[in-house]
């Protein structure tokens, strides 16, 4: 998903770094305002961002200008909601860009665009989703972070058909190329990021269980409301 560095047509990398802008300050603001009210949760939020950045790591050739890799996304958009992600997603990629050549300054904006803003709100909006109809909380997180990872790049496959459109067909065309040669390596990988954020899930519901409650991921007992749900029940 990472678009290599020169890649895109210098207008296509200024409008998605427009395009990006908004959502990281947003972001910004709600990261430094969860700091600022709830500091215990600082080590939570270094996890979830080491979390992406080595899952996010993880290279396999895809495509000419771009490669396929787990997104790590999925799991703090559920934690801290998508736009803390936004900010955290951003860091990760130009950390990347800058120690790893993986990416691209010129690029970053069409990067945390896919990466740090649409696979967060995606896979939060499955998971809520989920959640509202009183699906086990990990089912829902397995299929958050599937969407998560999936929906990146989903709009990887757009942003490079809007750049390279086929001599042929145009747009419509390329978005099928780059489509379909994205699909046969990141399903898998979307499958494994999923099962791979339910066991650290899994293991924060066992460590974590007051921190996971202040953030809504789990219920607590309240009258007339559902009951708790016990570390074993959220397990199964």
């Amino acid at each position: 998903m990472h678009i290599a560095e020169g890649f895109l047509p210098p207008a296509h990398a200024v409008a998605w770094g427009v395009a990006s802008a908004p959502f990281v300050v947003h972001g910004a603001r709600s990261l430094i305002r969860e700091v600022r009210e709830h500091p215990e949760s600082t080590l939570l939020l270094g996890a979830s961002g080491a979390f992406t950045f080595v899952l996010s790591a993880l290279k396999l050739p895809s495509v000419t200008g771009s490669c396929s890799h787990p997104t790590g996304t999925g799991l703090g958009a559920i934690l801290f909601r998508p736009p803390v992600m936004a900010v955290l997603g951003t860091i990760t990629l130009l950390f990347q860009a800058l120690l790893l050549a993986h990416g691209g300054l010129t690029t970053l904006g069409a990067n945390v665009f896919s990466m740090a803003v649409v696979g967060p709100w995606a896979g939060y909006g499955v998971y809520r989703l989920l959640r509202r109809y009183d699906v086990p909380l990990m089912v829902a997180v397995f299929f958050g972070a599937f969407v998560a990872d999936l929906s990146t790049y989903c709009v990887t496959s757009v942003q490079l058909a809007l750049a390279f459109p086929d001599p042929g067909s145009g747009f419509p065309g390329a978005l099928g190329k780059f489509g379909s040669i994205f699909a046969v390596t990141q399903i898998p990988l979307a499958v494994s990021e999923g099962l791979l954020t339910v066991l650290v899930m899994r293991m924060l519901v066992q460590s974590s269980r007051g921190e996971l409650t202040r953030l809504g991921v789990l219920v607590t007992s309240v009258a007339g409301q559902k009951p708790a749900e016990s570390a074993e029940a959220v397990a199964r």
